[in-house]
């Protein structure tokens, strides 16, 4: 994997190929950092014989005048990277050659994406190779990590898997200190189902304001909009008791819920009932993404195409929500062209997941307590 000697590659090659960390917690928030922009070399050097990802461009629509210059924005990832077990072993992708999924490269293609936008906050899902990749290699960049594997992952039954896959949230320990966090496993009629989330309550360091944080996977396939609909009623629940309580540190006590941002892979179109449930919320969420359309009410035609045995899907499946009216976007990473994804879509030699990337940057807005 590349030629380079330094000491920096040598650290990172090392974490990438370790075993499972048995004791992950030996990182910890005083080791020293790497070096961001360096790792990012070490990553690129490592993929030069793979073809450039795909180049995406920051948007800036005219609706989002930056009324808050003196509020630097907060850049939140979301992310279905693919489980490594399922790429391999059950997703059939027939368009996409098996070596392009080789996990001793396809980790950089990630590491390369994360590192390129360097998010604030960063959730994923399909994570299968938590404790021996991203959590090491992201707390030495200065992140703290979270991660809720599902109760009956599918990626158990596939041979020589690292474990189940599930949901990880990372935030910038320089940025945000943790006030809360809840694992929930999402139920459906009083009955629990196979997908999670986690939820936390960060405080901003700079200027104490408070954000709650949530990622979730919502059940996948045709058939299941019903479950869809119900996991996200509950999930909307829990949110709505975890925002209202606040946080002792708050220095807006008394202004209000927490302002909250759900990440997540909701293999739901935007013409399902879970989507309306979020969008027709009490807690006053809006999509993200909606603001790249012109009418600004419209989704993105995609965020996941890919070819199986079963045919094509093109799919709008995976969003960021923000409350309204104490969050502003202020830009938002735009979504690659057909003809950049190209003919044989994802995942592919140049673009690891079957998944796109979403990012935006967020802004408090000033007084949100006058606002609701």
């Amino acid at each position: 994997m590349g030629g380079s000697s330094s000491r920096l590659f040598g650290t990172l090659a090392q974490s990438l190929n370790s075993t499972p960390l048995a004791q992950p917690e030996a990182y910890t928030e005083e080791n020293p950092d790497q070096d961001p922009e360096e790792l990012l070399r070490e990553c690129e050097e490592v993929l030069q014989r793979r073809p450039a990802r795909p180049h995406r461009n920051l948007v800036y629509p005219s609706s989002m005048a930056p009324l808050h210059k003196h509020n630097s924005s907060i850049r939140i990832m979301q992310w279905n990277i693919l489980a490594q077990a399922l790429g391999e072993g059950k997703d059939g992708f027939i368009r996409c050659p098996l070596d392009a999924l080789n996990w001793e490269e396809r980790k950089y293609l990630i590491l390369e994406e994360i590192l390129t936008y360097s998010p604030d906050i960063l959730c994923l899902q399909e994570v299968d190779h938590y404790y021996d990749t991203f959590q090491p290699i992201m707390a030495s960049l200065g992140y703290q990590g979270s991660f809720l594997a599902k109760p009956w992952s599918p990626c158990l039954d596939v041979a020589q898997n690292n474990g189940p896959d599930g949901c990880a949230l990372f935030y910038r320990r320089s940025r945000f200190s943790l006030q809360a966090t809840a694992h929930l496993r999402l139920s459906a009629m009083m009955l629990p189902t196979n997908q999670v989330a986690i939820v936390q309550t960060l405080s901003c360091r700079a200027t104490g304001r408070q954000l709650c944080v949530a990622v979730t996977h919502l059940k996948a396939r045709s058939g299941w909009e019903r479950l869809r609909s119900v996991q996200g009623a509950d999930l909307l629940q829990s949110l709505r008791s975890i925002t209202s309580q606040g946080g002792p540190s708050s220095p807006e006590e008394g202004a209000g819920p927490v302002p909250l941002v759900v990440c997540g892979d909701f293999n739901a179109e935007p013409s399902e009932d879970v989507y309306r449930r979020f969008s027709s919320s009490t807690l006053r969420l809006d999509s993200a993404y909606k603001m790249l359309s012109s009418d600004g009410e419209t989704e993105p035609a995609y965020t996941s195409w890919k070819i199986r045995p079963s045919g094509e899907s093109c799919s709008t499946l995976d969003y960021i929500w923000y409350t309204h009216d104490a969050l502003s976007v202020d830009c938002l990473l735009d979504i690659p062209t057909e003809e950049q994804i190209g003919p044989d879509r994802l995942p592919s030699y140049h673009y690891p997941s079957d998944h796109l990337s979403l990012l935006c940057d967020l802004s408090f807005r000033e007084g949100p307590h006058m606002l609701m």
